[in-house]
């Protein structure tokens, strides 16, 4: 396969390159500039921009932003 080649790539990663490349465009960025930071975008967000092998469900595709552990709503006070 050919370097830059778009084979590997899942319609809906194809289909959210294209949208984010017209953002691009839209904000006055030249073609081949919208295109390169459009496939950027989807390689950082989808793994890399490849097919995944075999069966199951996976992992997550993202992990939200750790939230602070402990008692809902803060300490409790205690009562005399």
């Amino acid at each position: 396969m050919a370097r830059g080649s778009k084979k590997k790539y899942t319609g809906k990663q194809k289909r959210k390159a294209e949208k984010i490349a017209r953002g691009y465009k839209k904000r006055g960025v030249s073609k081949k500039e919208a295109s390169r930071r459009a496939w950027a975008t989807v390689n950082k967000s989808e793994k890399r921009g490849r097919k995944k092998g075999g069966g199951g469900r996976g992992k997550k595709r993202s992990k939200p932003s750790s939230r602070k552990g402990g008692r809902k709503g803060g300490r409790k006070k205690k009562r005399r």
